[in-house]
């Protein structure tokens, strides 16, 4: 099973590099036979092979946020799909470098056709390596230790990889030790789902131990743990957190990265804006923005700008509710601003003025935030910095992800913070964009304890 595990590995990072080196070699051509003659410096040997490099290292970068050089891991159509935009980006950040080396627009018509070239390249690449690996590379037998409801909600997840998945036996945490123990000797890869921790570590050990494959539902002080900082007193190993997230230097970076960026965006979006406006206005003569009170760093309270997209006082009769698909209070222009996220750009100027960053944990309104609380007292944890238009648990959870593996999310970026991860995330958000699931409503027969409460925009 060792071997197996190397031999996956192996394939991975083989059809990975064949895509990159591919892509790469179409790049450094194009170069040479195009855009290098409108150089005011040409390049030659040593210079095509740093443009190779910088192209490179952008496909791997851009590939890695997308998940699109996870060619078997994930199902080659996503794999494709989000190889589409890694060569955009990858692309149009190539496109910048020759502006800048030839301080002119260069025709970009044919790095168009090379995209196209390249993405009919790869998507042949991906679905036959693909299809490969799962000829090659058979699901992994899976024992599910579980304890507690939420395993059947758990169940139906793995069920959709079973490409990648197939739980052979499922075993409550409960049952006897001795049968844990054997059922753990029978399988190489284990699954603790939902366990108590003193209970999971005991099997956690036993799992270790044997040198078996553990795929582990972490607790919120596992996740606050997993960004401390390892300091040693003595002879003595300790793990340092403080309560803080962000370090001061952080918050400052931050900061000063959300007021640059909005006012960049704002400027540039602004005649998107106008036009959103326009249209609001004229359909059915209502206000164009929508203000609702939300709860940021500190649970202060401030006024969240959205464009409307449902009928004026959607709420005025039943008071809050969910956004449901084909839901008749999103009026036609609401549903395309909607679909394409613009509905959510006045929060820019939420940004800029200090109420929101771009990247934090999605801001909730009181009312819920105290329904949540009830339940779960660590959801004030997600409020020790400021709400953000994007994150986590936006990008990674869906709309009928648990609130408490929301907040998991949500606990895991304020723990694992850097300005690159917010860069990631914010690359990442286009792409979330163009998937369905991220901008219907929630299914009719889902209730408010289960679901973010996306209302009345």
């Amino acid at each position: 099973m060792k071997s197996q595990d190397a031999l996956r590995r192996l394939f991975i990072l083989f059809t990975a590099a064949v895509l990159v080196l591919f892509q790469t070699g179409m790049a450094v051509l194009l170069l040479h036979e195009t855009y290098n003659r409108l150089f005011r410096t040409q390049l030659y040997f040593r210079g095509h092979v740093l443009m190779a490099l910088i192209y490179a290292v952008m496909v791997i970068f851009v590939g890695r946020v997308f998940g699109g050089l996870l060619i078997g891991i994930r199902k080659s159509g996503e794999v494709v799909f989000s190889h589409v935009f890694t060569l955009l980006f990858s692309n149009a950040a190539y496109y910048v470098l020759m502006v800048l080396q030839s301080l002119m627009f260069p025709d970009p018509l044919p790095l168009v056709r090379m995209t196209v070239l390249q993405f009919a390249a790869a998507a042949l690449w991906i679905f036959f390596m693909g299809s490969r690996y799962r000829i090659l590379f058979r699901p992994y037998d899976v024992l599910l230790i579980y304890q507690g409801d939420s395993i059947r909600d758990f169940q139906g997840k793995l069920d959709t990889r079973k490409d990648q998945f197939l739980v052979k036996e499922r075993l409550s945490a409960e049952s006897d030790p001795e049968q844990v123990r054997k059922k753990i000797d029978e399988n190489h890869t284990v699954i603790l789902w939902d366990i108590p921790a003193e209970k999971r570590n005991r099997i956690f050990k036993y799992c270790y131990e044997n040198s078996k494959r553990i795929y582990v539902m972490p607790n919120i002080s596992d996740i606050i743990l997993n960004g401390a900082e390892p300091v040693h007193l003595f002879d003595t190993p300790l793990l340092l957190t403080d309560g803080n997230p962000l370090e001061y230097e952080e918050r400052v970076i931050k900061r000063f990265f959300d007021i640059l960026l909005s006012l960049i965006l704002i400027v540039l979006l602004s005649p998107l804006m106008l036009i959103t406006a326009l249209a609001i206005r004229i359909s059915d003569g209502g206000p164009v923005l929508y203000r609702q009170i939300r709860c940021t760093k500190n649970a202060r309270r401030f006024k969240i700008l959205k464009f409307r997209s449902m009928v004026v006082d959607a709420e005025s009769r039943g008071g809050a509710q969910l956004a449901r698909q084909k839901d008749p209070r999103i009026t036609p222009v609401g549903h395309v601003i909607r679909k394409l996220r613009i509905d959510e750009l006045p929060q820019l100027f939420n940004v800029l003025v200090g109420d929101m960053s771009f990247v934090g944990p999605r801001p909730e309104r009181p009312e819920f935030i105290e329904k949540y609380m009830e339940d779960m007292p660590e959801f004030s944890y997600r409020m020790k910095i400021r709400a953000g238009i994007t994150g986590y648990a936006q990008l990674y959870g869906k709309y009928n992800t648990r609130p408490y593996d929301k907040l998991k999310f949500d606990l895991y970026y304020m723990e694992q913070y850097s300005l690159l991860l917010d860069i990631k995330l914010m690359i990442l958000t286009f792409k979330i964009i163009f998937t369905k699931e991220s901008t219907e409503g929630v299914k009719e027969d889902v209730t408010a304890s289960g679901v973010d409460h996306h209302t009345g925009t």
